[in-house]
């Protein structure tokens, strides 16, 4: 997976943590988008609180239960739990913190890291649309671009390419001729004028009906060459 796939799919997880976390009221939800040079591994911290320790788990538990359900995504570690007071689940590239009122204020992680941006689940939820809105555009451009040169290139008419007597070896020669797909007169020229004949003498039309049984094949021919022109 790409670096940016990567990081839309941490964004897509980060925005269902956020509906889990307003699904069970949690409150003055917001995500920090944090500085590469100092965020360490994560991209993106979740930040909510709750009234009680008991809607605290619970949070949690829902943040837990719809990611796993819909993304087969577990925490990698998940800190807090008994106490409540600070429910932590850590995804690796974004970490979901699970405060009481009290405690966030107290820690006041926000404050503590200055240089991330922070955003509310409803901009975030913009940002995200907007990015895959551009994607998409991007790889229809891409599909119609495509589309428009098998166009072009299938609108060009092929050159009928002569060939070259370097490449008939007399035994096919003789094959064809036996197989009646050139007269003997048209093969004599052949040998002696060269390929200018061919250029001149097109393949006989409807040249099957020679065939001496259905089971036989026409010999391999030089490329770009067809017997059906």
């Amino acid at each position: 997976m790409s670096t940016t796939s990567a990081h839309e799919q941490t964004r897509i997880l980060v925005q269902a943590a956020a509906a889990a976390c307003e699904s069970k009221k949690g409150e003055d939800t917001r995500i920090l988008e944090l500085d590469p040079i100092d965020s360490g591994l994560a991209d993106f911290f979740l930040i909510t609180s709750a009234t009680n320790d008991r809607q605290a788990v619970a949070i949690a538990d829902e943040i837990e239960g719809r990611l796993k359900k819909d993304f087969g995504v577990i925490p990698h570690s998940v800190e807090g739990r008994r106490r409540g007071d600070w429910v932590l689940l850590d995804y690796v590239d974004f970490v979901a913190h699970v405060f009481l009122t009290e405690r966030r204020a107290f820690y006041d992680i926000e404050r503590l890291r200055k240089s991330a941006r922070p955003l509310t689940p409803a901009e975030f939820d913009a940002e995200l649309k907007q990015a895959l809105a551009a994607k998409t555009r991007a790889a229809r451009g891409k599909t119609i671009d495509g589309g428009n040169k098998k166009a072009t290139k299938a609108a060009t008419p092929t050159a009928r390419r002569p060939m070259d007597l370097d490449t008939i070896a007399a035994p096919r020669l003789a094959t064809w001729v036996a197989r009646g797909v050139f007269e003997p007169e048209l093969a004599e020229r052949i040998r002696a004028e060269g390929e200018s004949v061919l250029a001149r003498a097109p393949w006989p039309t409807g040249w099957e009906k020679w065939r001496p049984d259905p089971a036989w094949e026409l010999p391999e021919l030089p490329d770009g060459w067809d017997v059906r022109q």
